[in-house]
């Protein structure tokens, strides 16, 4: 039977102030997603809420547009997959062999505290499934627990996009939080590139980080090397 992927995306389309738009960071999604379509795994979208996926616009602009996401936006089939996602009340852990946060700075909001996608993501972590996240993905694991009430990443190698890299986006002043310090005080054993915005990703038993959106396809080539 093939491999099932679950992808986590974001329902959120602004920051705090909705005068700044934010949403999924397209490039993080597409450049996973072949990988694993690659690696012949059956896929599925959930999102926090279900439904409508907003993207991220600087996403959408040279040179964040790579041809994989290119070939998505010109896509009818794959853009009605952001349309109508699933809610992780849908979908049961046990149909899937791992799991892939998404990042955009909308996934701040929305992925941080949904009780729905922690229990899934304890679960498949529990029975050794794959757990991982790219860039503000890794926001969906901070404050997730596992059954003894200790953090997820507690102890564990791990990294996501950095404090620095805000800075360098200009977007420190719009974010709800510093979430590489979040991680450091839960226990994270947080690591980064030398150089800002380069492809980096970290493996620490079945948990699987990447730092930033050049990392997406980096952490999707380690997720399938762990699902052999």
């Amino acid at each position: 039977m093939a491999k099932r992927v679950l992808l986590v995306v974001t329902n959120v389309g602004h920051y705090d102030d909705d005068v700044h738009p934010t949403g999924l960071w397209l490039s993080e999604l597409t450049h996973a997603w072949h990988v694993f379509e690659e690696a012949g795994y059956e896929q599925t979208l959930v999102s926090p809420a279900g439904g409508k996926v907003p993207l991220e616009p600087r996403a959408l602009k040279f040179p964040n547009v790579d041809k994989t996401a290119k070939a998505w936006l010109a896509d009818p089939v794959k853009m009605a997959l952001l349309e109508n996602t699933k809610s992780p009340d849908e979908i049961a852990s046990a149909d899937y062999d791992a799991i892939y946060f998404t990042g955009g700075h909308a996934v701040m909001y929305d992925f941080l505290d949904n009780r729905g996608l922690q229990k899934i993501t304890r679960e498949l972590y529990e029975r050794g499934a794959v757990v991982s996240s790219v860039c503000h993905g890794y926001c969906g694991l901070l404050n997730t627990t596992l059954s003894d009430g200790s953090f997820l990443i507690a102890g564990k190698h791990m990294t996501g996009f950095a404090w620095r890299e805000e800075e360098l986006a200009k977007v420190h002043k719009l974010v709800p939080y510093n979430a590489e310090k979040v991680a450091k005080q839960r226990g994270g054993l947080y690591e980064k590139a030398k150089l800002p915005f380069v492809p980096y990703a970290v493996v620490d038993g079945n948990l699987v980080t990447g730092q930033n959106p050049p990392s997406a396809k980096k952490t999707a080539k380690a997720v399938v090397k762990l699902l052999g």
